[in-house]
């Protein structure tokens, strides 16, 4: 089986090939918009380069009266933390690329975590950028429901794991979503 840095590179190269000819956005199936509750509090991400963009997943989720919030990353090492965010609010630069909230924007715990994502198998097993922010909100957040956001072109036959990773609950890509209605 390939390692994960050597799978991580080549699903990168061919995210950002397929993305220069993307043209169908990820919206929100109607299995994604019917698990949502208002007041309920939904995680999603800013898209860098060639993520696949939860945008539409974002106003579905508001629409229906949930709250936002986005991952604000400090460095590699330390955790993640989700803060309020209203789409349109403006945003800061952060690490690595990041749009994120002001610091002292209020944290929030995720009801529903997106999460972009580098790789993703049947099993939704996920491949990520390889800082593991991710892995440590899923262990933090153990009732949050996993819903990874990526083009149907990353699946791949299978995703290496390790004992700290933590499997998706659903994968929603241009094409709809896959999910596990044990999980």
């Amino acid at each position: 089986m390939i390692d994960k840095l050597a799978l991580r590179a080549q699903l990168r190269a061919e995210r950002d090939a397929f993305a220069i000819e993307a043209s169908e956005a990820i919206l929100a199936p109607e299995a994604f918009v019917d698990r949502l509750a208002a007041g309920a509090t939904v995680a999603t991400y800013v898209a860098i380069g060639s993520e696949a963009d939860p945008t539409q997943l974002a106003a579905a989720a508001a629409e229906k009266g949930c709250a936002l919030a986005l991952p604000f990353v400090v460095d590699r090492a330390a955790p993640i933390r989700f803060l309020a965010w209203r789409m349109g609010e403006p945003l800061v630069d952060g690490p690595f690329g990041l749009r994120q909230p002001r610091a002292e924007s209020p944290e929030m715990a995720p009801d529903v975590i997106l999460t972009p994502l580098v790789g993703f198998d049947a099993r939704l097993n996920r491949l990520g950028q390889g800082a593991a922010h991710y892995d440590r909100a899923f262990a933090r957040y153990p009732d949050a429901w996993r819903v990874g956001v990526a083009w149907a072109m990353q699946e791949v036959p299978a995703i290496p794991s390790d004992i700290w990773d933590v499997p998706l609950h659903a994968v929603i890509t241009e094409k709809g979503m896959t999910w596990h209605a044990g999980r």
